[in-house]
């Protein structure tokens, strides 16, 4: 199984997140998503695998949501989609994803959910 993580290296529950991981012996895909944000196609697979909309997967108290105005529900998908790949320190994290599942580790426990061990 494949296992890939869109990891902040500041970010604690994203260090616990990989630390549960690496002490089931997965050595998981770490993609450091401030450094390689993910393009318009991959953030509408990671929703479509989380099962979510693009709000959803919104950090709403970083101030680029409300200086952007995204918090007014007007705002359209293709809109928060943009804002997600020109601010990518708005997408929550960390996001794991095995084979075609995927879940936001918070708390980091929820990781093991799409391993099947939760």
């Amino acid at each position: 199984m494949k296992v890939t993580i869109y990891h902040n290296p500041r970010c604690s529950k994203s260090r616990a997140a990989i630390k549960l991981l690496e002490d089931r012996g997965i050595e998981p895909e770490v993609i450091e998503y401030l450094k390689t944000p993910p393009d318009r196609k991959t953030l509408e697979r990671l929703l479509k695998r989380l099962g979510i909309g693009p709000r959803d997967l919104m950090r709403k108290t970083e101030p680029v949501y409300a200086e952007a105005g995204l918090a007014d529900p007007n705002v359209g998908r293709e809109a928060l989609l943009d804002a997600l790949i020109a601010h990518p320190i708005l997408i929550e994290r960390p996001i794991v994803v095995a084979d075609d599942k995927a879940v936001i580790g918070r708390p980091p426990e929820r990781v093991l959910e799409v391993l099947g061990i939760l």
